[in-house]
């Protein structure tokens, strides 16, 4: 209780009726002072209080002021932005006070003056977080359908929804309740997958989380390396293929699209395993993908001049060398689809280039020439690179140590090994019981190589055997009974085939580890008419043969898993 005469309320009232006075005037904290000699004696102590009381509230009432004035600066620049200072980042020197953490409502507001429709960006910011990681625990729709909450639904009416009853006497439902229970349902019977939750362990980029144990990171990171590649997510180890029946199905023609109007005399498969060309006498090379079902003819060129003896792609893919019984030849560039006709080779008399074989490092190409002569020409520049000479005829070619060394046989019944580095013949061995050599091939490890004869004897060596001088075969194969023309070890060197163009279904594909025949081959009841040419695969699943008929018949090995 204070003891001040009635001036003072007469001053209060004033102030209250003033709205533009915010604070006490000065002079209306002093006027009980100046008023003091009109206070009774009874009550002299209690004035003398109430003075010392006033006096205190002048001290305190002077920086009053100053710190209202901050107030509203603050309050303004939260509500309106920075007006009277320059932003500025971290704190002024020297200053301790600690800055007041706001709910996001109180820095922005959203006007809802259009239709009153939240924005896409108030709805993101009313998402719920968890208060400790903060991640997205709920998602909410995109749209909400008002009708639900009004709609009833009859769960027990219908047979195939009483399984959302959660009560056996529970009937109807509100829409909301039932779109719900139908959600959890589908959970239920369709569970997903921990890699397509959004709250797992985020791997982009090769990041992982720092909770996730070290275990957990490396399985990780191996299933991210396999989806990253394009490559087989399983790979068989090489089994071996059991001898006396092969497991094999006829497939429709490689060329039934456009089958060829005469003889067959060359079909290869691509590097990648899908294009098959097949060329022949009707002077034609065509391209067809392999897929075993309808074999699509992708291409046809034809060449006027030179009807072709043999084709062969480069073992790189990007050139098919095609040649005849002509002093010339053609490469065909698959990049470019460009035919270039190359020849005749400079200082060589030669009539004929029909005859020839690739390196498998696609740097040289070595053609049958005339007398013995071997010639060698360089891929690139199609130019002759140099000759290798043999004392007899030569018949037929093979490479072997990846283009290093060239194999050669012929008229004189010996085979003989060269080396292309020195352009020297490091060893000549006779071919056992051979008088005339036909055909040579090399399986692709180069540790075997076949030789056939006119008289139809395969002959299968241990190619470091025979360097050594070990003059005998592993085997003579004589399943043949006329001069062999043809011979192809498969991928894996564990099948040969063998066949003869001058006898009808002369073929035969030989158990290598064994060195057996295998008996279901060739297809019993069915013709495979005059066999000219054949080629595996690079995996080794498809077979294909070309006949003097025009038809390339494919056919699948089911040992293997890929073409």
């Amino acid at each position: 209780m204070m003891c001040l005469p009635s001036g003072s309320t007469n001053s209060k009232r004033s102030r209250s009726e003033s709205p533009d006075n915010f604070k006490l005037n000065e002079t209306d904290v002093n006027e009980p002072i100046d008023q003091k000699e009109n206070i009774s004696e009874d009550d002299g102590e209690l004035c003398d209080l109430d003075i010392s009381m006033t006096k205190k509230m002048k001290v305190k009432k002077k920086p009053l002021k100053g710190e209202e004035e901050q107030e509203m600066k603050r309050l303004e620049s939260f509500l309106f932005g920075s007006l009277h200072s320059q932003i500025e980042f971290g704190k002024e020197e020297g200053s301790n006070e600690q800055p007041e953490l706001l709910d996001d409502s109180a820095l922005f507001f959203v006007d809802r003056s259009a239709g009153n429709i939240p924005s896409i960006y108030e709805e993101d910011g009313e998402l719920p977080l968890d208060e400790e990681e903060g991640i997205e625990t709920h998602r909410k729709p995109v749209w909400v359908d008002k009708e639900e909450e009004k709609a009833n639904i009859n769960i027990a009416k219908v047979n195939r929804l009483r399984k959302l009853r959660k009560e056996e006497e529970e009937n109807t439902i509100s829409g909301s309740e039932y779109v719900s229970r139908l959600r959890a349902q589908h959970v239920k019977l369709n569970p997903g997958t921990e890699w397509a939750q959004r709250d797992s362990v985020n791997r982009e980029d090769g990041y992982y989380s720092d909770e996730s144990s070290e275990s957990e990171q490396d399985q990780l990171m191996v299933v991210d390396n396999i989806l990253r590649t394009d490559a087989d997510l399983v790979v068989k180890t090489s089994a071996k293929l059991l001898p006396g029946i092969l497991e094999y199905s006829k497939l429709m023609d490689a060329n039934a699209e456009d089958p060829s109007s005469g003889p067959v005399n060359s079909v290869q498969f691509h590097r990648n395993a899908q294009l098959l060309l097949t060329a022949g006498l009707d002077r034609r090379l065509r391209f067809f993908q392999i897929d075993g079902k309808r074999n699509t003819k992708i291409q046809s060129i034809f060449l006027e001049d030179c009807p072709i003896r043999k084709a062969s792609f480069l073992p790189d893919g990007s050139q098919v060398i095609v040649s005849g019984r002509r002093k010339f030849f053609y490469s065909f560039d698959l990049m470019k689809a460009k035919v270039d006709k190359i020849g005749p080779l400079v200082g060589r008399e030669e009539k004929s280039l029909e005859v020839f074989e690739v390196s498998p490092d696609s740097s040289t190409i070595a053609f049958v020439g005339n007398e013995g002569y071997i010639l060698l020409v360089s891929s690139k520049t199609k130019e002759l690179i140099g000759t290798l000479k043999m004392n007899g005829s030569v018949r037929a070619l093979a490479f072997a140590e990846n283009g290093q060394h060239l194999l050669s046989t012929g008229g004189d019944g010996h085979i003989y090994h060269w080396d292309l580095r020195t352009r020297t013949c490091i060893h000549k061995g006779v071919d056992d019981g051979c008088i005339n050599g036909t055909s040579l091939c090399s399986s692709l490890d180069g540790g075997y190589f076949a030789a056939g004869s006119d008289s139809g004897i395969v002959n299968v060596y241990n190619r470091q055997e025979f360097l050594g001088g070990k003059r005998k075969p592993i085997k003579a194969i004589e399943n043949l009974t006329t001069s062999v023309n043809f011979m192809k070890f498969n991928n894996d060197a564990q099948i040969l085939a063998i066949c003869s163009g001058m006898k009808n279904n002369s073929m035969k594909l030989i158990h290598v580890p064994s060195f057996t025949a295998f008996s279901n081959w060739p297809m019993p009841n069915r013709s495979m008419g005059y066999p000219r040419c054949l080629d595996f695969s690079p995996g080794g699943g498809f077979m294909a043969v070309g006949n003097a008929a025009g038809k390339v018949l494919l056919y699948k090995l089911h040992h293997y898993q890929r073409a």
